[in-house]
C-alpha cells in the first residue's frame, strides 16, 4: 500500500520533470519581427482622404489617399500656357527666306541668259559681272538672315524644353500626391486622418508583409561554429494551449560582429557575454505575430 501510494506521487513529479526538460530544449531565443515600411506624404498639402484602417490587407500600388493637388495643378497650367506661346514665336525659315531665294533664282536664271548672250557677242561682261555680284550679295544676305534665324529658333527650343521639363516636374510632384501602397501588406500603424496638414515627409501610415517573418536570436561563440547561412532549423512558438507549434525556418543573416547579450535572451550557455545575432526566416501562416517569443532548435 505504501509503495502504491510513493508510486502515486513520484509519476506526476516524472511528468512535471519531463515537461521541463522539453520546454528548456531548444539552442537560442529571440523574438519574431517584419519588414516594417513607414508611408510618409511626398507632398505639401491638405489631406483630402485616407482610407485605411489598422489590420487593413493592401496590395503593392493601391491609391489609398490623396493630398490637395490644386496649387499644383494651377502652375502645370501656367507653364503649358507659357510653353504654347514659346512655341508659337518659332520661326519658319523656310517661309521668311522664300522672297531673298526667288530673287536669286531669278538672277541665276538672268545670269545664264547673259552668258548665252555673251557668247553670241550680243551682250558684254560688264552685264555678267553685275549679275554676278547682285547674287553675291543675295547670299550673303541669306545666309545672314537664315543664320540669325537658327539661332532664333535655338533660344526658343531650349526655352520650350525648361518648360517641358518643368511641367515633367509638376507632373512628378502631381504623381506624388496620390497616397500609395508600396508593398503588399497588412497595415501595423495609422498616423494621420483626412482633413490634417501634411509637408512633405509626414508620416501617414505604418505596413509589414507578415507573409513572411523574422526570429531575431542570439548564438554564442561556440554555437556560431555549428550553423552557416540557408541552414535550416526548427522553430517553436507557444500555441496558447500549454503546446508548441512548430515551423521549419532558414539561417538568412548572421552578424559578423559580436555584442553584449541582451538581457531579454536567454542562451544555452548563460556564462556567455558576448553573442551573435542572427535572423531566421520563417513563412507565416497567419499565427505568428511581430514581438512574439520563439525558441530555436539547430
Amino acid at each position: 500500500m505504501k509503495s502504491y501510494s510513493l508510486l502515486l506521487l513520484t509519476i506526476p513529479f516524472v511528468i512535471l520533470l519531463s515537461c521541463n526538460k522539453n520546454k528548456g530544449d531548444y539552442d537560442a531565443t529571440g523574438s519574431f519581427e517584419a519588414t516594417e515600411i513607414i508611408v510618409s506624404s511626398q507632398a505639401n498639402g491638405k489631406i483630402l482622404s485616407l482610407d485605411v484602417t489598422e489590420g487593413d490587407q493592401l496590395e503593392q500600388g493601391k491609391v489609398v489617399g490623396i493630398v490637395d493637388s490644386t496649387q499644383l495643378y494651377l502652375q502645370k497650367m501656367s507653364l503649358l500656357s507659357n510653353a504654347k506661346g514659346v512655341r508659337a514665336q518659332q520661326p519658319d525659315i523656310q517661309t521668311q527666306t522664300a522672297v531673298i531665294q526667288d530673287q536669286i533664282k531669278t538672277l541665276e536664271r538672268e545670269k545664264a541668259r547673259v552668258e548665252r548672250l555673251i557668247a553670241a557677242n550680243a551682250a558684254n561682261q560688264k552685264q555678267l559681272d553685275d549679275i554676278e555680284s547682285q547674287i553675291e550679295v543675295l547670299q550673303s544676305q541669306l545666309s545672314a538672315q537664315t543664320s540669325t534665324l537658327r539661332k532664333s529658333s535655338q533660344n526658343i527650343s531650349a526655352q520650350s524644353s525648361t518648360l517641358d521639363i518643368q511641367i515633367a516636374q509638376l507632373n512628378d510632384q502631381l504623381e506624388k500626391t496620390r497616397i500609395v501602397s508600396p508593398i503588399t501588406g497588412t497595415v501595423l500603424n495609422r498616423f494621420a486622418e483626412a482633413g490634417e496638414l501634411a509637408t512633405m515627409g509626414t508620416p501617414l501610415f505604418k505596413i509589414a508583409n507578415l507573409d513572411t517573418m523574422y526570429l531575431r536570436a542570439y548564438v554564442t561563440n561556440d554555437q556560431l561554429a555549428k550553423i552557416k547561412l540557408k541552414d535550416e532549423v526548427t522553430v517553436r512558438v507557444d500555441d496558447g494551449e500549454g503546446g508548441m507549434k512548430t515551423y521549419q525556418g532558414t539561417i538568412s543573416w548572421i552578424s559578423n560582429k559580436s555584442e553584449f547579450t541582451p538581457k531579454t535572451i536567454q542562451t544555452k550557455d548563460e556564462r556567455a557575454n558576448l553573442v551573435y545575432a542572427l535572423k531566421i526566416t520563417v513563412p507565416n501562416d497567419g499565427f505568428l505575430k511581430i514581438g512574439m517569443y520563439g525558441e530555436v532548435k539547430f
